[in-house]
C-alpha cells in the first residue's frame, strides 16, 4: 500500500494524469488491468477468506441501511463544507472538463467500471482485508487508519480530507455491520453522483 500510495503521488508530481481519462479506452482496459492484479494480491494475503475480506451479508439488513443513509448525509454535509472552504476543483481529473457526445461510449463504459469493479476492489482492499488486519489495534485505530490509507491512495492534497473522512465514514459503517456491502454499495453511489454531476454540469 506504501508503494501504491507513492506511485500515485509521484505520478501526479510529475504530470502524469491524462487529460479527461473517461473518454478514453485505453483507460478502461488499464483500470480493469489495475483492479485485476491488485484484487489478486489482496485476495492472495487473505487466503481468500471471506472473513478476513468482510464478504458477508449484514444481518440486520434494514439497520444496515439506515446507517448506510446516515453516512451518506455525514459525507454530504461535510462535503460541502469543506469544498466552500478550501475549493478543490476537480483535482482528480477524473471527470471530464466538458461534455463530448462523439466519446459517449467510452464514458459509459468506464462509468460502469469506476461505479462497480473500483468500489468492489478498494472496499475489499481497506474495508475488508485493511479492516480486518487493523482491527486487532482498536475499532477507531482500524477506521481512521483505514480511512487516511483509503485516502492517501487517491493521490490528492487539497481533497484529501474529503477522501479521508469518506474512508473513515466507511470504516465506521464496516464496523457496525461487520460486512464490506454496504459501504460497497455507498461508494459505488458516490461515484455514480460524480459521474453523473459531470455530465450534467459540463452538458
Amino acid at each position: 500500500m506504501a508503494f501504491f500510495i507513492l506511485v500515485q503521488y509521484a505520478g501526479r508530481a510529475t504530470g502524469g494524469q491524462e487529460t479527461d481519462p473517461l473518454y478514453k479506452w485505453s483507460f478502461a482496459v488499464g483500470s480493469l488491468i489495475q483492479e485485476a492484479i491488485f484484487l489478486l494480491i489482496v485476495l492472495g494475503i487473505a487466503g481468500f477468506s471471506t472473513q478476513r475480506l468482510g464478504l458477508r451479508l449484514p444481518s440486520l439488513k434494514w439497520r444496515a441501511v439506515g446507517l448506510a443513509l446516515a453516512g451518506f448525509f455525514a459525507i454530504q454535509i461535510f462535503e460541502f463544507a469543506y469544498i466552500a472552504l478550501a475549493h478543490p476543483g476537480n483535482e482528480q481529473g477524473l471527470t471530464p472538463t466538458r461534455w463530448q457526445p462523439s466519446h459517449a461510449a467510452e464514458y459509459v463504459v468506464n462509468g460502469l467500471i469506476v461505479c462497480t469493479v473500483v468500489p468492489f476492489v478498494e472496499e475489499v482492499t481497506f474495508r475488508g482485508l485493511g479492516f480486518y488486519l487493523l482491527r486487532g489495534y482498536g475499532r477507531w485505530f482500524a477506521i481512521v487508519g483505514t480511512g487516511v490509507l483509503f485516502g492517501l491512495s487517491h493521490g490528492l492534497l487539497i481533497a484529501l480530507p474529503i477522501i479521508v473522512v469518506f474512508g473513515c465514514v466507511l470504516g465506521w459503517i464496516r464496523e457496525k455491520t461487520a460486512s464490506v456491502f454496504p459501504g460497497m454499495i455507498l461508494h459505488s453511489t458516490f461515484n455514480l453522483i460524480a459521474l453523473v454531476a459531470a455530465v450534467t454540469a459540463h452538458g
